[in-house]
């Protein structure tokens, strides 16, 4: 929209707050959604269609693992991040998933938890979009409480034996290496706090015994990947193992940084509704006028800019404090979910000023909305922050 951004921009002057740098990154970002995602994201929804194509030219921008450092990565700062978050995200929920995947999940532990060999073998390659990683810790019956995992990873002779089960796993069907955790079958401890401590391992799919099917029937983020893995006498080298971590802390720190990507991506989502029907209230006239000249809608679309703006600004606040590195898992759960209701609140509220053209897609309205539900749960169910954030305020833990 033409008119929607420069209105943003004069009631907060967002822009003013950010650096030469950041702006020159999500400039980047919005091109790339705009030429390259855009023009067929609602014939991709469709027909269930990933475009696979996409990943190198993700790549060659800069944007897989643009926020990590060394072995081909940007290097870039949380908030530069953030933005292409956002501005990926205001095309569609799946291309930032896919970028929060391949850079936070699975780039990230490896950066974070592997070896140095681990690092120069996979990092990059996948931060050029060659390569692509998934990281599976989610279980069919315990999505919310990875401490019940039961997938297993036993020693035999000098190899690693894995079996389990992993659900809604991004890109396990089209991935090079899949980030598996599991818990060790190690009465002995020797491979950290005791036996049963959950460690990290790094499956080639190529891997015999590893299977990942693509889950069908998902009436949202039908333009992206998540699949079942099933994982059935995999057998991996003693090297497969992630050396930098033992426990869930490791999992766990990784979500952490997914869910800020999401913080600032929700906010894309949400922008995109309003921008839409920002649109459509001055050229859509009933009555006699335009619809935005009548009260109700005039409401509407304030309420709606009020929570993009401070949406806008916590995600900013939350970057700022990440660069400092004082952000905490608290903060970054008020964000989460924060960013998510607000945004699903605002894809309704866009769709009643669309009308009855507000379920078609005509408008990204109802592609969004039906992704933000998707966003809503996973890196963690609004009931989840919620407790997190209880926890923070009484000390109580109510898990």
């Amino acid at each position: 929209m033409t008119h929607s951004a420069p209105l943003m921009d004069a009631v907060f002057d967002l822009d003013a707050l950010l650096t030469d740098g950041e702006r020159e990154w999500r400039d980047r970002a919005r091109r790339f959604a705009e030429e390259r995602i855009l023009p067929v994201i609602e014939e991709d929804f469709e027909h269930k269609h990933f475009r696979r194509e996409l990943v190198r030219e993700l790549g060659e921008a800069g944007f897989l693992g643009m926020h990590l450092q060394g072995y081909g990565c940007a290097g870039a700062g949380a908030v530069a991040y953030g933005l292409v978050c956002l501005e990926l995200e205001a095309a569609d929920s799946g291309w930032r998933t896919f970028v929060s995947v391949q850079g936070s999940l699975a780039m990230g532990s490896i950066l974070a938890y592997g070896s140095e060999e681990q690092k120069q073998r996979w990092l990059p390659g996948m931060a050029a979009g060659e390569l692509i990683g998934c990281f599976a810790l989610t279980e069919p019956q315990s999505g919310s409480d990875p401490a019940a995992m039961t997938t297993t990873a036993r020693r035999d002779g000098d190899e690693w034996v894995l079996d389990g089960t992993k659900r809604w796993i991004g890109l396990a069907s089209i991935a090079d290496v899949a980030i598996v955790w599991a818990r060790v079958d190690d009465p002995s401890g020797a491979y950290g706090q005791g036996g049963g401590a959950v460690r990290g391992f790094l499956v080639p799919t190529s891997t015999p015994g590893y299977t990942a099917t693509a889950i069908d029937g998902k009436l949202a983020m039908r333009a992206s990947v998540q699949c079942d893995v099933t994982l059935d006498g995999v057998r991996l080298p003693a090297d497969a193992m992630l050396p930098g971590t033992s426990g869930l802390s490791g999992p766990l720190g990784r979500l952490s940084e997914a869910r800020y990507g999401i913080v600032w991506g929700a906010m894309g989502a949400a922008r995109s509704c309003f921008e839409a029907a920002l649109e459509r209230s001055v050229t859509r006239e009933v009555f006699g006028k335009p619809i935005g000249a009548y009260q109700l809608t005039q409401a509407k679309l304030a309420d709606m800019l009020i929570e993009v703006e401070k949406g806008m600004l916590l995600a900013l606040h939350l970057g700022r404090l990440k660069e400092r590195g004082a952000l905490t898992p608290v903060q970054i759960s008020v964000g989460k979910l924060n960013a998510v209701r607000e945004a699903i609140e605002i894809a309704h509220q866009a769709r009643t000023i669309l009308a009855g053209d507000g379920i078609t897609n005509a408008f990204p309205v109802m592609r969004h909305a039906a992704n933000l539900e998707a966003v809503r749960t996973y890196e963690g169910t609004d009931e989840i922050h919620q407790l997190v954030i209880g926890r923070a305020l009484t000390g109580l833990n109510a898990f």
